[in-house]
């Protein structure tokens, strides 16, 4: 007996209904592509604008000279920007930033969303952080200007002056490293470690082990250190009082008359002659032992 033949399943396919999908998913994506080129359109000249604005009140406030005493003008030197340009292109990208991600929200929760609000988030620490470098600079520029003032008329007056200067900025980076988030698990640690180095050397070298060949040095230094104060005290002393004196007396030493003023020091009189050498005849017998 024959087995009737199995009938093929019937495939039907709904045109309609997909075409009518893809309109609809075309029709809600053109206004928000056309809404997110119109937010970075503004944004765009908002952000050119403000950066405009930021660049000359930086400019009328005074930017330039912090920068000149910080030593960042000196830096940028050979570049062509200077700092308030750079710090205005810092607020423009910030500004840019913002208007990336009001742009991107248009779309609904995205990665690209997600990453710019992260970033954004992080640009006031930022802004802190090179707040931070930029007064450290400053006050390690002037420290190192007024240590090496005091002590210009020293040999060592210069390493003072550099070594304040860099424990001013390192303790200024590692402040703005800790504002910014970045690397904290390492510059904690780091400056605990120096402090607890410098600290360790001072109390086992100085007053241990090491006490008798520091304290000859430190008798050599103090003493040397005296002596080139006491000569720049005198040289400070001589230039106030001008080449006659105080009060525009004559210097010790001199004598004046109506005429003229005489030297009476020690090097300025005149040497009684050397006597002239002996004669061969003037002496004893000539011995040839």
């Amino acid at each position: 007996m024959s087995q009737p033949l199995p009938v093929p399943l019937a495939l039907s396919v709904d045109f309609g209904q997909g075409m009518s999908d893809a309109w609809s998913a075309v029709a809600g994506f053109v206004p928000k592509f056309i809404a997110f080129l119109a937010i970075l359109l503004i944004g765009w000249f908002v952000a050119r604008l403000v950066a405009k604005v930021v660049d000359r009140l930086l400019r009328r406030v005074g930017s330039e000279k912090l920068a000149e005493r910080s030593g960042v003008a000196q830096a940028l030197r050979d570049t062509r920007y200077d700092a308030t340009g750079i710090l205005t292109r810092i607020v423009s990208y910030g500004l840019l930033l913002v208007v990336l991600q009001l742009a991107f929200g248009v779309f609904g929760p995205n990665p690209v969303s997600v990453m710019i609000n992260a970033v954004v988030a992080w640009l006031p620490k930022a802004i802190v952080a090179l707040v931070i470098v930029a007064v450290a600079l400053a006050i390690a520029r002037a420290v190192q200007d007024i240590v090496q003032g005091a002590l210009g008329g020293t040999s060592y007056g210069r390493v003072p002056a550099t070594v304040a200067w860099a424990f001013i900025v390192a303790l200024g980076v590692i402040a703005a490293l800790g504002q910014a988030g970045i690397a904290t698990a390492v510059t904690g640690p780091l400056l605990v470690a120096t402090l607890a180095t410098v600290a360790g050397i001072l109390i086992v070298g100085v007053g241990g082990g090491l006490i008798g060949p520091m304290r000859r040095r430190w008798e050599r230094w103090l003493t040397r250190m005296e002596e080139e104060s006491a000569g720049a005290r005198d040289g400070i002393g001589a230039y106030r009082r001008g080449p006659g004196g105080a009060a525009g007396q004559p210097a010790p030493g001199t004598r004046t008359t109506p005429g003229r003023r005489e030297s009476t020091r020690a090097e300025d009189t005149p040497r009684p002659a050397p006597p002239p050498p002996a004669r061969p005849d003037d002496e004893g017998p000539f011995d040839p032992m």
